[in-house]
């Protein structure tokens, strides 16, 4: 859906990206991560047609977005990472103007007012100004100005800064909804706990390069297993079941299994544990720490050395 081949971006004395490629595919939840600078703002704003790059290329549908940025901006949505509002608007002419800008046909205007003010709890404040509204109101009529225009991809900038933890939590369930509505999501944050409930792609990037992605969809044929009692036969007979392709087991006690892709499914391997007699206490997908995954992309990273793009 959104490829980018080769971004070189500079500001003055400092090359920002060095040739980024990444790609993003259609109905994915992308999380951004890295350090304060590691270039995460400057990638996501190449991305959409919002800064120039030096060099490299930015298509989304086999549309090359620098070269017709109006075009793509009608189906993209961007929260960035100041929140940019017209104070002396109401809450409601804050988002007709937002779909206006967007492209949206004017008769799409009030459902998609409508709708995105419903999935941010902003229908009781319509009338309210955009100035009076608290930290948190001001955050979410901000991503309800993202959405309103209902675009194929949204990409997001620390979109829970400052939301209370309530808010977060909803926000995460609207994140999942619109991917399952078929939106796709560029999300970067630095609260990796949160990215985790609905992330299924994590980009690393540290000064201007990527340097790793992971995909919590590739752990999921992954499960672990875990006994009351050891038991010395534990990975034997898991090896054993139709589907398992590896198990990894230290003490008897406690298993890694994994299970094919094509695989019935994980009640077949959970069931053949059981009739075999082992005691499982617990049972479940391995869980991907995005965090652990995002420190080891971190310490595995090589220093970089002074290279002819560098500049000066």
């Amino acid at each position: 859906m959104l490829k980018a081949e080769n971004l070189i971006f500079d500001y003055p004395g400092k090359r920002a990206l060095h040739g980024v490629s990444l790609s993003v595919e259609k109905g994915e939840i992308v999380a951004l991560v890295g350090r304060n600078g590691a270039g995460k703002t400057t990638l996501l704003r190449c991305l959409i047609a919002l800064s120039q790059p030096r060099s490299g290329r930015v298509t989304m549908n086999g549309l090359d977005i620098h070269q017709a940025p109006r075009a793509a901006h009608r189906h993209i949505g961007y929260l960035g990472d100041f929140v940019g509002l017209y104070d002396g608007l109401s809450v409601r002419r804050c988002l007709y103007h937002a779909a206006s800008v967007s492209g949206a046909p004017k008769a799409e205007w009030h459902s998609g007012l409508r709708r995105a003010a419903e999935r941010l709890g902003l229908v009781d404040h319509l009338d309210a100004l955009a100035g009076e509204l608290s930290r948190g109101q001001r955050q979410r009529l901000a991503i309800a100005q993202a959405i309103v225009h209902q675009p194929e991809l949204l990409v997001l900038d620390e979109p829970a800064a400052g939301l209370d933890p309530e808010a977060r939590t909803r926000l995460s369930d609207l994140i999942l909804r619109l991917r399952d509505e078929g939106m796709t999501i560029l999300v970067s944050s630095h609260i990796l706990a949160e990215l985790e409930d609905y992330c299924t792609t994590m980009v690393v990037i540290d000064e201007g390069r990527l340097i790793d992605t992971g995909s919590s969809e590739s752990r999921n044929n992954r499960f672990h297993v875990r006994l009351a009692t050891s038991r010395a036969d534990l990975a034997d007979l898991a090896a054993k079941v139709k589907g398992v392709v590896a198990v990894s087991s230290e003490n008897g006690l406690e298993a890694m299994v994994t299970l094919e892709r094509s695989a019935a499914g994980p009640e077949t391997l959970l069931a053949a544990l059981v009739s075999a007699g082992l005691p499982v206490c617990t049972f479940g997908p391995e869980q991907w720490r995005l965090q652990d995954s995002y420190l080891a992309a971190l310490v595995a990273q090589p220093i970089p050395t002074m290279g002819a793009d560098e500049g000066s």
